[in-house]
């Protein structure tokens, strides 16, 4: 941190730039903000009051959660801070702040979406020995793994890339501070920052889209092999949310950094990053919620425990 820049702040371009659309973009990323507080901490609270719910799976999913609710607010409050006042200035630490934050939260929910299909592997493929598998340290183990691995690499990328100088400009071409338009204006040479993303990269996606891959591999071959078509649609519900929470993660990244860069476009980007920092963190707890008995039967029972309640002290 020594080689501190020329810069001491940044000015993001934002959405748009068309006043009539400032209202109705920050009403909306309200909306979707509240929505996704309400609904992870939501989660969160009812895995810890239903006892039924203090299982492996639900343990990661309240985990999730918590991480959906610090990914979303590593980015969407300043969005729309700069979409009701229209500072869209971030200082220099804020930016290095914003970075660390949403590549730590976001590799986090990586590691966590691998543990949860490792859960759900132990559970179809070896149903005998999940509960030796999957014990209370070994889920402890794999949480807090996660989180140490993920603000360790996002503590090294974010040192890395704020060792650089910047004096070509201040603007950055986004909404937030993201690595890739935040690089380009270095005038710094950028070698080890491509060779920290080389080996960081395979470690932080490609590891954990490995260990779900194999994990549903696994569970696709076991699932084939059950007679009855009651039995395969039973093991397969046990992974539906899970497996659809992974498909709207991996395939956004996929599409917004996998595609040939003579593809891509600010606004299309712009678009896609809206997705997978504020709407994803919203969709996760829905998910779950609507394709999950346990999880409505639980919420029913609460909802019925608070109507009794409220109606005795009526």
């Amino acid at each position: 941190m020594e080689n501190r820049s020329e810069v001491s702040e940044f000015f993001l371009i934002g959405l748009t730039d068309d006043p009539k659309l400032q209202v109705p973009l920050f009403i909306m990323f309200t909306l979707i903000y509240l929505t996704t507080l309400v609904g992870n901490l939501g989660i969160v609270a009812l895995i810890s009051w239903d006892s039924r719910l203090h299982t492996p799976m639900y343990f990661f999913l309240s985990n999730l959660s918590l991480v959906d609710v610090g990914y979303s607010s590593a980015v969407t409050p300043k969005v729309m801070a700069g979409l009701l006042t229209g500072d869209k200035v971030i200082s220099y630490n804020g930016c290095a702040a914003q970075i660390f934050f949403f590549v730590a939260f976001a590799t986090v929910e990586s590691f966590l979406l691998a543990s949860m299909s490792y859960d759900r592997h132990a559970a179809v493929c070896k149903p005998l020995h999940y509960t030796t598998t999957m014990t209370s340290k070994v889920c402890a183990f794999l949480a807090s793994g996660a989180h140490f691995c993920s603000f360790l690499t996002s503590s090294i990328l974010t040192g890395n890339i704020f060792s650089l100088s910047f004096c070509r400009s201040n603007v950055i071409h986004h909404f937030f501070c993201d690595i890739p338009p935040l690089v380009v204006l270095s005038c710094s040479d950028t070698h080890s920052i491509e060779l920290v993303f080389f080996i960081i990269g395979p470690f932080t996606v490609f590891f954990p889209f490995l260990v779900i891959f194999t994990s549903y591999l696994l569970i696709f071959i076991t699932i084939m092999k059950i007679n009855s078509a009651e039995g395969r649609q039973k093991a397969f519900s046990t992974c539906a949310s899970h497996l659809t929470a992974v498909s709207i993660f991996y395939g956004t990244i996929m599409f917004m950094y996998f595609q040939p860069s003579s593809s891509h476009s600010m606004d299309s980007d712009k678009m896609v990053s809206v997705f997978y920092t504020m709407v994803i963190p919203m969709l996760n707890p829905l998910v779950y919620s609507m394709r999950n008995k346990e999880v409505k039967n639980a919420f029913r029972k609460a909802v019925r425990r608070q109507l009794q309640f409220d109606h005795h002290f009526s």
